[in-house]
């Protein structure tokens, strides 16, 4: 039977794996089926389906997602759904990194450092509390290090971790990205407080930018409610490498390029975040989690592929 051309969906090569999975499911098959004339609301499709709620509505969530099925508001806000396509044309990779989205991003906590050198007065915080002894450098080697959600640590020091790296070898990057929250560190909260943090990855710095201060007069809007001591949240940083060289918070820094990176598969990424002790701010750092602060993510590697031209 022919499909016409509007009904048919093509799957590019990065989005291959997310529809396969969306196909996988025999429930999720069987929703497709029960759509492929008509639109339905979950009430109908729990009818058609014998299955409850639940377990309707996060199938088509699913399907809705790998963009399989569109939804919309019926009555009395109930959700109706519907069959994106009738036939799918599926683009296979044939180039490597074109399996990739066009960013590809990996998250890291920010209790999973390999390494560090801190200075007193420093200390970690998780959601429900502290995680050793605050001003205890030793806390700092804990395996419960894992569940921070907040680490500082004052003057100058460092903290650095290991990005895997997802690329296959030959797959093209425009540029590396490295985002996180962050202010200085003082004793409480100081609001002009600079502290001047550097980037370096895998030992080339990247370039630093100026935390303006240790801000406490505010709450943070994902601070826990048990924390109550001075700092409070930060400002989001971002550093960009390209092939040309990079930019701290979208200015120019260091001449350091991709080439210079020396990015190989298989092999980790080091990220080291650090007050150098030769910084003209020494003011220490703070660096928050996802679940403190102000900005609801971890620390953010993210690859952003090379488009290819159309």
């Amino acid at each position: 039977m022919s499909v016409p051309e509007d009904r048919i969906k093509r799957i590019a090569p990065a989005r291959v794996q997310e529809v396969a999975k969306a196909l996988s499911g025999d429930l999720r098959l069987r929703i497709l089926e029960a759509l492929g004339d008509r639109t339905m609301s979950i009430s109908q499709l729990m009818a058609a389906l014998g299955a409850a709620q639940p377990t309707v509505s996060i199938n088509v969530q699913i399907l809705e997602q790998a963009g399989l099925v569109v939804t919309s508001s019926g009555n009395n806000r109930e959700k109706l759904c519907s069959r994106a396509a009738d036939a799918l044309h599926i683009d296979l990779p044939r180039h490597p990194g074109e399996t990739f989205h066009e960013m590809e991003q990996v998250s890291m906590p920010v209790g999973l450092f390999t390494d560090c050198s801190i200075a007193l007065p420093c200390g970690l915080a998780g959601k429900e509390g502290l995680i050793g002894c605050p001003d205890d450098p030793g806390a700092f080697y804990l395996p419960e290090r894992a569940e921070a959600q907040l680490l500082w640590f004052s003057e100058a020091g460092y903290v650095e971790y290991r990005f895997p790296n997802p690329l296959p070898e030959g797959a093209e990057l425009e540029a590396l990205v490295v985002s996180a929250e962050m202010c200085s560190e003082a004793l409480g909260f100081e609001e002009e407080w600079p502290s001047d943090v550097t980037l370096f990855i895998n030992g080339r710095r990247i370039g630093t930018v100026t935390c303006p201060g240790d801000y406490g007069r505010e709450r943070g809007r994902l601070t826990p409610a048990w924390w109550l001591y001075g700092t409070q949240y930060g400002d989001l940083h971002t550093w960009r490498v390209e092939a040309d060289g990079s930019r701290a918070d979208g200015v120019p820094s260091a001449g350091t390029g991709l080439p210079d990176l020396e990015l190989r598969g298989q092999r980790p990424i080091t990220v080291r975040f650090e007050v150098e002790a030769t910084a003209g701010n020494r003011r220490g750092l703070n660096l928050f989690g996802a679940s403190f602060g102000n900005y609801p993510q971890d620390i953010l590697l993210s690859f952003v592929r090379r488009k290819e031209p159309q």
